[in-house]
């Protein structure tokens, strides 16, 4: 094979990596894009949360747990003293369409005399306690905001299997997109003389500043 036609396999196989790599990082981007945008942002919020005032809004309710229910609930927690688990249907049913809020199978911490259920939520928190000496219950909802909302979101606190799951997706989204990224550059870096200092300086600084500022 001449030289000729093995630099012009060479180009015709760097032609093809570049297309797939191209491919492969607008593809990451487009869907990293949303979920870049909500994170920077919240990233600047959490930075600055202690300069961001979020007053709570706290709502209280009480209610009086029917009679029957309340037996039974008095003899399951005398068989389950110091547990933690579900409530029965009827209680979560019961729960429902008084304070409309969804139980949703959390456990529950059970002692003889008073069920607590701890109801934390992104953004704020929530709980109910049932007196089973005479059925007594309370609930309380506290809305600390959207921003508060938005930063627990950020954290995965609080929000569930669900966005858990989209944010390992979206971390591997997020891979591709800067391995891709990254060796598109390296295609490139021959013809663009600042490439691999402009990397080396992206690296080099946040280095420098959690080796000198982080303590």
């Amino acid at each position: 094979m001449s030289v000729q036609s093995a630099s012009s396999v060479r180009n015709a196989s760097r032609a093809v990596w570049l297309k797939q790599l191209h491919q492969w990082h607008w593809i990451s981007s487009a869907m990293c894009l949303l979920g870049m945008f909500l994170f920077s942002i919240t990233g600047i919020t959490l930075n600055h949360a202690s300069q961001i005032e979020a007053k709570p809004s706290i709502v209280r309710k009480q209610a009086q747990l029917p009679a029957p229910l309340n037996a039974e609930l008095r003899a399951y927690a005398e068989q389950h003293d110091g547990a933690k688990e579900p409530l029965p249907p009827k209680a979560e049913a019961w729960l429902e369409d008084t304070f409309k809020i969804q139980p949703g199978g959390r456990a529950a911490e059970w002692s003889a005399d008073e069920i607590y259920l701890p109801l934390a939520k992104a953004g704020g928190d929530a709980w109910v306690r049932i007196g089973l000496e005479d059925g007594a219950t309370e609930f309380e909802n506290t809305d600390r905001g959207w921003i508060s909302w938005l930063n627990d979101v950020h954290k995965g606190r609080n929000t569930g299997a669900a966005w858990n799951w989209f944010i390992d997706i979206f971390a591997v989204a997020c891979l591709v997109f800067c391995i891709t990224g990254l060796l598109i550059l390296k295609f490139h870096a021959a013809n663009r003389p600042f490439t691999w200092p402009m990397v080396g300086l992206g690296v080099l600084i946040p280095v420098v500043i959690a080796l000198l500022f982080i303590h």
